[in-house]
């Protein structure tokens, strides 16, 4: 029976889907790639229940068409505001006498690193084992057969709260999908972005949606820090709305056709009509009064991205530097414009497609969009967990079903 997996992005903007066919040889054949209205959502978060099913219901119509037993394995990406991620550490004594690590140790330094205190109304969604320690020793990605008396365990704790996850799930469940995987957003589009020497080096990735901006630091192949900010690319369309006096719809016209990220790049004399995108408009206004308006709120956005870089000691050094992605990233001289802000590095992401076949031209031009990094990577995390049945991320996915169960009337 052929498989397949789907990515499904549900954003405030826009619903992006990404499907996937698994061959014999477990590689992945993708077969559709697409984009379409969303309805009932608000920076990550359901907002109308109704209209937020709907649109996703419109979304796993054109699923099916494709194939319908598609969206009985879909990947779904979560992310707003109020994830939370903190460290864990997590220490046991070795229990051999020949002070030989076996797997059981590793499971209760494991298990010890993970075990925190969590309110009633909140979740784990990730449980993430970023290095081992032993006797001091760090830095150490497997001990299983080291010798040691103390192991201790780093890890990273993603959680989130319930209710909001719940609501996302019942969606696309009364839409007729059921969900084989929960995958904080941020990760997901690194997945797709980011390879293993940049992970290695020190990288951040910043994915600029509509209504929220995600980021991922990675230093020594280890997730460093995630977070989410309530602002994107939508918040410069209502700038522009009110400071051109104009609607909302031609406001985001003037964005996609005139915008750019840095104002010193807009030449002042150029004079824009505003009546050729709202007849309700008056005057004119200069292109670089347009990109001004544009910078001050992205550089707002970066504004963000480098407290949470200082708070983790890693602003401006990261030696990859940043990798941008998501529907915001399109906009012109926005990789100048993060240079300049974070002191650092900057390049658009292009997904990484070495670990699919994709079989036209069309579709290779779709899987190229920084748009679709996100979509495109939880199709790929979601075969990183089928292909390794036993290993500890499906662990901890069990652990995470067990754990939403009590949240499941």
């Amino acid at each position: 029976m052929t498989q397949f997996i789907v990515g499904l992005d549900v954003g405030s903007h826009s619903i992006k889907a990404a499907v996937a066919e698994v061959k014999k040889n477990s590689k992945l054949s993708l077969v559709h790639l697409f984009k379409m209205p969303s309805a009932g959502m608000r920076r990550g978060v359901v907002d109308d229940l109704p209209e937020a099913t709907r649109a996703i219901s419109q979304a796993l119509g054109e699923i099916k068409q494709i194939a319908k037993g598609a969206v009985k394995n879909i990947f779904l990406a979560v992310g707003s505001p109020d994830f939370k991620a903190q460290n864990g550490m997590g220490m046991v004594a070795v229990s051999r006498a020949d002070s030989e690590i076996f797997q059981d140790d590793i499971d209760r330094a494991i298990d010890a690193s993970q075990a925190i205190k969590m309110p009633l109304n909140r979740m784990v969604v990730h449980r993430i084992t970023n290095e081992f320690i032993v006797d001091g020793v760090v830095g150490i990605r497997d001990p299983l057969g080291m010798v040691g008396n103390r192991l201790e365990v780093s890890s990273l704790i993603i959680d989130a709260f319930a209710p909001a996850i719940k609501n996302l799930t019942k969606c696309v469940e009364s839409a007729g999908g059921e969900i084989a995987g929960l995958i904080f957003s941020p990760l997901a589009s690194a997945r797709a972005l980011l390879s293993k020497n940049q992970k290695e080096l020190g990288v951040t990735m910043i994915d600029v949606g509509f209504s929220k901006t995600g980021i991922g630091v990675y230093e020594e192949n280890k997730l460093l820090h995630t977070a989410i900010f309530p602002v994107g690319s939508g918040n410069v369309t209502n700038d522009l709305a009110i400071g051109l006096k104009i609607a909302h719809n031609s406001a985001e016209n003037v964005k996609l056709s005139l915008g750019t990220a840095l104002a010193k790049e807009a030449p002042s004399r150029e004079q824009v009509d505003l009546t050729k995108f709202d007849a309700t408009a008056r005057g004119s206004v200069s292109r670089r009064y347009i990109a001004e308006i544009i910078e001050v709120r992205l550089a707002e956005i970066l504004e963000f991205v480098n407290n949470e870089l200082k708070y983790i000691g890693k602003a401006a050094r990261l030696p990859a530097g940043v990798v941008l992605a998501g529907g915001g990233s399109k906009l012109p001289a926005i990789v100048d414009l993060t240079k300049q802000e974070l002191k650092l590095s900057a390049q658009i992401g292009i997904p990484n497609l070495s670990e699919v076949d994709v079989n036209n031209s069309e579709l290779m031009s779709q899987s190229e969009d920084p748009e679709m990094a996100c979509a495109f990577g939880l199709v790929l995390s979601g075969a990183d967990r089928l292909a390794t049945p036993e290993s500890s991320a499906n662990r901890v996915g069990s652990i995470f079903r067990k754990i939403f169960n009590t949240f499941t009337p």
